[in-house]
């Protein structure tokens, strides 16, 4: 199931010295697992006065706050042309070519504000950001440098984000950082539940199921109804087999949910596994009503209807599903296998051949269909549907009895006597009644030893 979770980056916004160095703060939202993308937007000002500012600093401030860009980037390129030194006016230069598009031209200006100015908490953690957004591969250093530094204002909030951006940015290479960097994070910020949120989609990465519930359940613990947080959890408790929790969590998430298709899908997968067919076909019902188009889910439908007894229903389903998507092998397949319980053998043959036809290397196809064969009585085809199987897929028993028993009809004792043989070797006793069969058919074909 896809998490619909978000991940905040803060960049800093535009300051001057008519502020105080009062920097504003913005988020920068970005989709998971993606890194210091999206639109920025404005959080909070904290402004004092400061009358040594070049006048075209707060002119340029002033187009900034407007998202006047095209004006306030000449302004600003006037300052640093005239004083190189002005850290400031690199800073607001550098979020205005940010704002505008021009990410290499963002990283110079970001650059030239910290080498002008190398404490600054603010410039370090925009130039890692863009950095990051860039990848390039000093983004750490800036990211890391700002944990280390004092922001101007909200000191914990600003910390926290900066070692949550350094935490997305060491996830790949450097996992343990990361969930160190996001432990760091959550210590200076212990209501936030992004922390947690982030260091359990990592963790799940790594399969570390139990190490990631633990990060989700310490959100829900702030907040029993985080749709992040249960979402994470189910997949964590599917993917670790512990079913009873994870339809139990599964059921919170409908509960807050009612309209997310895919909430009641899982929901009804999970309760199939579980053997709970018509609450499974409730929920995937349910779904569908939602997204009818789900195709996924029409086959998931098929499949507990077959299970819960309602081979007619599910026939029905499948042919409708077929009807609309006659290339797909897998249906033809589930098809065929439906009607082999319904002893319409000669029909599943016909699915059966339309599926080796449009997927020639489906092996567990070829054995269905020397099964179907055999009924028919058309022992070649069983005979050449046994062979092409094992061509893909190792021999089991009953492709030796199905190979047999169909020579031994075409009357070609040889063969069917030495599958018999081959069958008997393998069997040892999982198959009693065929085993017996086996052992009188040999008496009866094999030429007796005077």
């Amino acid at each position: 199931m896809a998490a619909n979770n978000k991940r905040r980056e803060h960049e800093i916004g535009p300051a001057s010295r008519a502020k105080n160095l009062a920097w504003i703060f913005f988020l920068a939202g970005s989709c998971l697992l993606a890194q210091n993308t999206g639109k920025t937007v404005r959080h909070h000002t904290i402004a004092e006065a400061d009358t040594s500012s070049p006048p075209e600093l707060t002119q340029a401030e002033t187009a900034i706050e407007k998202n006047d860009y095209a004006t306030a980037q000449p302004l600003l390129q006037k300052i640093v042309e005239h004083d190189p030194a002005d850290y400031v006016a690199w800073f607001d230069l550098g979020f205005v070519y940010n704002a505008l598009g021009k990410t290499d031209d963002a990283i110079v200006a970001y650059r030239k504000s910290v080498a002008a100015r190398p404490d600054v908490f603010e410039a370090n953690l925009n130039l890692g950001l863009t950095l990051a957004k860039a990848r390039q591969p000093d983004a750490e250093k800036f990211l890391r440098a700002a944990t280390q530094l004092t922001p101007s204002s909200h000191p914990e909030e600003g910390r926290e984000r900066a070692w949550l951006s350094l935490a997305h940015v060491l996830e790949n290479a450097q996992p343990q950082q990361a969930l160190a960097a996001y432990r760091q994070a959550a210590a200076l910020q212990p209501k936030d539940p992004e922390p947690h949120i982030s260091a359990g989609l990592l963790l799940e990465r790594q399969n570390d199921w139990p190490g990631a519930a633990e990060e989700y359940q310490q959100v829900l613990a702030l907040d029993p109804q985080s749709v992040e947080a249960l979402t994470g959890l189910a997949n964590v408790y599917m993917r670790d087999k512990r079913t009873t929790e994870a339809e139990a969590t599964l059921r919170k998430l409908a509960a807050l949910r009612p309209d997310d298709a895919g909430v009641h899908f899982q929901l009804g997968r999970m309760l199939a596994a579980g053997g709970k067919n018509d609450d499974a076909l409730t929920e995937i019902q349910a779904g569908l009503k939602l997204e009818p188009g789900d195709t996924e889910a029409q086959r998931d439908l098929a499949q507990v209807l077959t299970s819960a007894g309602k081979l007619d229903q599910a026939e029905s389903l499948y042919r409708s599903f077929l009807a609309a998507r006659p290339d797909d092998a897998p249906a033809h397949h589930a098809l065929g296998q439906l009607l082999l319980k319904q002893h319409k053998f000669p029909e599943a043959q016909q699915e059966f051949l339309a599926t080796v036809k449009l997927k020639p290397d489906f092996g567990e196809a070829y054995g269905d269909l020397a099964v179907a064969a055999n009924e028919n009585k058309d022992y070649a085809l069983a005979i050449r549907a046994v062979d092409a199987r094992a061509k893909l897929l190792p021999e089991i028993p009953i492709s030796y009895f199905l190979r047999a028993t169909a020579y031994d009809h075409l009357h070609d004792y040889k063969q069917a006597a030495e599958n018999y043989h081959r069958f008997l070797e393998v069997a040892n006793g999982q198959l009693p009644d065929q085993e017996w069969q086996a052992r009188h058919r040999l008496i009866a074909i094999e030429p007796k030893k005077k």
